[in-house]
């Protein structure tokens, strides 16, 4: 009897679900370009991964071959988006591909980029590569939900949360933390995972915020700062204002107060007008393509009543967070109650229920 292990052959969805969890470990993080990831296959051996680059480049495949210790000709790569196919700020990755005579590749699904759409199966086909495509459809569109809304809509996936108390208290002057440390590390991770947070600048004159992450090791990805601030009342002492010479950070406004928006300017913030809806209020959806053409294809909005009921009243989120402790605060005085949104939230495709139920906060996440 051999005693030589069996050698396992993996499948082609087996291969493709580790390129799907090295371009989830990305997301967020690759500016305006989306999260690829990318495995290098031969001999039923992995060789070589690599995701897109912090920033959008270089992308994965070029990462992948560049980075593998042993030579990829006559290998497979498996890469979870339709391989690039034109000059744009880096060569094709089809280039690269041909280059180093690949002998396969196998991609989930096709860009929705109509500079590439398509057009990769044929470029590779009429060099002799084997091309497959499709493979952990569902999982892999469900990722890039938020690409193809932003090449869609050119307005980022806009990404809400509130926290509660069990008797619906928001926001008290004395407990101004609600939830618990495993939940407020969940909102850091949120922040993480964004380009930009926004606010409306009652929040930032009540509760002062820094808006930043504060994972350990992960604060260089704190989001670009965005206020919301129609009649330009910011606190011109406030932490965000302070720091803002350091931090980027942009403010919406509609008053034209010239000497608010020069002393603005000279902290380093970028001040952008937009109009009004019909009930007076920033109109929300130009503000939002305003927001993508400044380069945010994620965005985290962490609002209160008033602007967390407008984003919900025109279906503005793709993802809500709802985090409710289950503690009671009796507090009256300086306290902000919640307001029930439940008729709303009902609107939503899917609930889910992430809650660690040793744990003493639920959280329910909304989605579409």
């Amino acid at each position: 009897m051999s005693t030589k292990k069996d050698k396992k052959n993996y499948s082609d969805k087996h291969y493709m679900g580790i390129a799907l969890q090295l371009a989830m470990s990305k997301h967020g993080l690759t500016g305006t370009n989306p999260s690829v990831g990318c495995l290098i296959v031969k001999d039923d051996k992995i060789i070589s991964i690599g995701t897109t680059g912090i920033g959008g480049k270089p992308h994965a495949e070029r990462s992948a071959i560049n980075l593998s210790t042993e030579p990829v000709n006559g290998s497979k790569i498996y890469v979870t988006l339709e391989p690039c196919s034109h000059y744009g700020k880096t060569p094709p990755c089809t280039n690269i591909i041909i280059k180093n005579k690949i002998k396969e590749v196998i991609y989930g699904v096709n860009d929705i980029d109509k500079k590439v759409s398509g057009k990769t199966k044929k470029i590779l086909e009429k060099k002799n590569i084997i091309v497959k495509k499709g493979i952990l459809t569902d999982k892999i569109k469900e990722f890039y939900k938020p690409y193809f809304k932003n090449r869609k809509k050119k307005i980022p996936f806009v990404t809400g949360k509130i926290a509660k108390t069990n008797n619906d208290l928001i926001y008290n002057k004395k407990y101004k933390k609600i939830t618990n440390i495993n939940t407020d590390k969940f909102s850091h991770y949120l922040r993480y995972k964004n380009d930009m947070i926004l606010i409306s600048s009652k929040t930032l004159n009540t509760d002062n915020p820094k808006l930043n992450c504060r994972l350990d090791g992960f604060e260089d990805f704190s989001p670009t700062r965005v206020i919301l601030d129609k009649n330009l009342k910011i606190n011109l002492s406030s932490y965000i204002v302070k720091s803002a010479k350091k931090v980027r950070t942009l403010i919406f406004y509609n008053n034209q107060n010239k000497t608010k928006i020069d002393l603005l300017i000279k902290n380093k913030i970028k001040p952008i007008n937009v109009k009004l809806d019909k009930n007076q209020n920033l109109d929300l959806l130009k503000v939002l393509k305003k927001l993508y053409s400044e380069g945010c294809r994620n965005l985290l909005v962490e609002g209160g009543n008033k602007l967390t009921n407008q984003f919900l009243e025109k279906r503005l989120f793709d993802k809500f967070y709802l985090f409710n402790n289950k503690k009671n605060i009796q507090f009256k005085d300086n306290s902000i109650f919640f307001k029930n949104y439940l008729s709303k939230l009902d609107k939503f495709k899917f609930k889910i229920d992430l809650t660690n139920h040793n744990d003493k906060d639920i959280i329910i996440l909304y989605k579409n």
